[in-house]
Formats: structure tokens, sequence, C-alpha cells
């Protein structure tokens, strides 16, 4: 049986890939905790308008640009996976 945990990590992953056209990366290739912007995954500003109308269609919540910690929820694919959760559950 297969952690709900990492499905979701995986999902997203894959969402990442495929709303931003990342055609040269694949969802191995992206780490868990591994930072999306700057440095990391070398994602900018309009690849955050981008994922987060994604995730806002794909799971049915709304997330608030302008909130304090949404940037922080935006940081890796686990903080992105336990916000989702967390909407969800709300």
């Amino acid at each position: 049986m297969s952690d709900p945990q990492n499905t979701l990590n995986h999902d997203i992953k894959l969402l990442i890939i495929d709303a931003l056209g990342l055609e040269d990366i694949s969802a191995q290739d992206i780490g868990d905790e591994q930072t999306l912007f700057g440095e990391g995954l070398g994602l900018d500003s309009v690849d955050a308008l981008e994922l987060g109308l994604a995730i806002q269609k794909k799971y049915g919540i709304k997330i608030d640009a302008d909130a304090k910690d949404t940037r922080n929820h935006f940081t890796s694919v686990a903080s992105l996976a336990a916000f989702v959760t967390a909407k969800q559950a709300a």
C-alpha cells in the first residue's frame, strides 16, 4: 500500500512539470525538500503564479497570494503537499 503523502508529493511534482512546461526534467529529478525557487529548481515569480493557479484548479483550494505565509508554502514539494493536505482538511 502506498503512502498518501508520497503519492501527493509525486502528484505535485508532475503538476509542476506539466503546469510550467518543464519537459527536460522528470518527477524523480525533483527532491521533496528541494527549494523550488532561486538556487533550487530555479522557478521565478511568474512560475509561482502559474503553479498557484494549477494547484487551486487541481485540488479545489483557495490560495491567498497576499497572505504572509503563502510564500513559505511554495518553498518545496513537501511544504506544498503539507499546505494542500491542510487546506483540504479545513
